[in-house]
């Protein structure tokens, strides 16, 4: 036979196998377990835990509205994922996928799984920054967002680099008004505010549990989760979210976490992933970047999180999610465009427990445009900024390595 009619061959028994593993490709199948009064993650059967970061690369110049997975010719996973993955890091989160971007966002995905094994977390925000809005009693408003998630899972659940779903990020801020606040007819009539703030918790985690109690339907191998600002309304939550597998938390306490693990252990019951947590890099008291605090506040962080995995501590932590992995430049004045150029340095507001820079004026010691661990210059390379990772990035890479042997330097964990 010759090379040709061999080449010939070779390429029609290829194509079929090739479609075929196309159209047939597994998705990874997660599992949340309880195991001896705790629980663990498990990916294809195997325990894994979440060492991820969140992901929002908008450039330089860009705002709050920019499509990172959209925008023609802008790829900053290419520059991303290599140092992710040198770092340890095995998971990103997406916040938020737009209806008109899931063929763009699956692309994304398969960059990340394929060439370096980093999975994906998807989350929602539940229509929470829509203006007007949210009105979580509407019904309408929440068939509309309930199939925007159902068609992003739909549309993503085999996707082998696809590890869970979260639902919503800090939505239950909203519950006293603080943060897009929302109302009805019936919540309007009652009279006592700590009842209202009740029905608000009542109504939007039933909208919750509807969503997870469909994903169910739709995808028996990846996990759902709330994500819920520190553990305000957990006690209404947990009455009724019966389809959520795990908390994702938004957490922002200092160096530690306090009783975080013991608390929702008693309040919910389900393991907890640690969705949003961090330290930011700038000192609002000696106005300077303060790359070295920033380093210690998240190593901390970290060994508390491993500190209570199965087998050791409470048991019931499945990892965390760091905010995040580049800085934000838009942050500080997301409505001023002409800002989004400058890295600010106006702390947006306060929490003593970063206690650093807590005698800044007016005590405003939180800069968001400061959270990453990578840093961002101005100039570009092949369309993206170049990147900077801060010593927290190399400082973490050392403790992924190892994490055990950093927390034995401390002292035997419990068990």
């Amino acid at each position: 036979m010759s090379l040709r009619r061999i080449t010939r061959a070779g390429i029609f028994i290829f194509l079929p196998l090739f479609f075929i593993t196309i159209c047939f490709a597994k998705p990874t199948r997660v599992r949340v377990k309880r195991v001896r009064k705790g629980f663990v993650l498990r990916v294809d059967n195997k325990p894994f835990i979440v060492k991820g970061v969140c992901y929002n690369p908008v450039p330089v110049g860009e705002g709050p509205y920019f499509n990172f997975l959209s925008f023609p010719g802008y790829s900053p996973w290419e520059k991303d994922a290599p140092l992710m993955k040198e770092m340890g890091i095995n998971v990103i989160r997406l916040y938020d996928i737009p209806s008109e971007s899931i063929e763009d966002a699956r692309k994304v995905i398969r960059y990340f799984y394929e060439n370096y094994g980093i999975y994906t977390v998807v989350s929602d925000w539940l229509g929470f920054w829509v203006y007007p809005g949210p009105f979580y009693a509407d019904k309408d408003f929440r068939e509309k967002y309930k199939d925007k998630v159902l068609s992003i899972v739909k549309a993503l659940k085999d996707e082998p680099g696809v590890l869970m779903w979260i639902l919503g990020n800090e939505n239950n801020y909203s519950f006293r008004g603080s943060i897009q606040p929302w109302s009805s007819e019936e919540i309007d009539k009652i009279k006592d505010p700590q009842l209202q703030i009740k029905r608000r918790a009542e109504i939007y985690y039933s909208f919750v549990e509807d969503i997870a109690r469909q994903i169910k339907k739709i995808d028996r191998y990846h996990p759902v989760g709330l994500g819920n600002g520190e553990l305000i309304g957990l006690e209404t939550a947990a009455k009724i979210c019966r389809h959520i597998d795990f908390l994702a938390l938004i957490i922002y306490r200092g160096k530690t976490f306090g009783n975080m693990f013991k608390g929702t252990k008693y309040m919910f019951n389900k393991p907890v992933l640690f969705s949003e947590f961090g330290a930011d890099a700038y000192d609002a008291y000696k106005k300077r970047e303060d790359q070295n605090m920033q380093a210690l506040f998240l190593k901390s962080q970290w060994k508390e999180i491993y500190k209570n995995i199965y087998p050791y501590g409470e048991r019931n932590c499945l990892g965390g999610i760091l905010f995040e992995w580049a800085d934000e430049w838009w942050k500080a004045n997301p409505a001023a465009p002409y800002t989004w150029k400058i890295h600010d340095t106006t702390a947006g507001w306060s929490n003593g427990s970063y206690y650093f820079d807590i005698r800044a004026p007016r005590n405003m010691n939180m800069n968001e445009e400061w959270f990453g661990i990578v840093a961002l210059e101005e100039s570009k390379e092949d369309g993206v900024n170049i990147r900077k990772p801060r010593r927290a990035y190399y400082e973490l890479r050392d403790f992924f390595s190892d994490p055990y042997k950093y927390i034995q330097k401390e002292g035997k964990t419990k068990k």
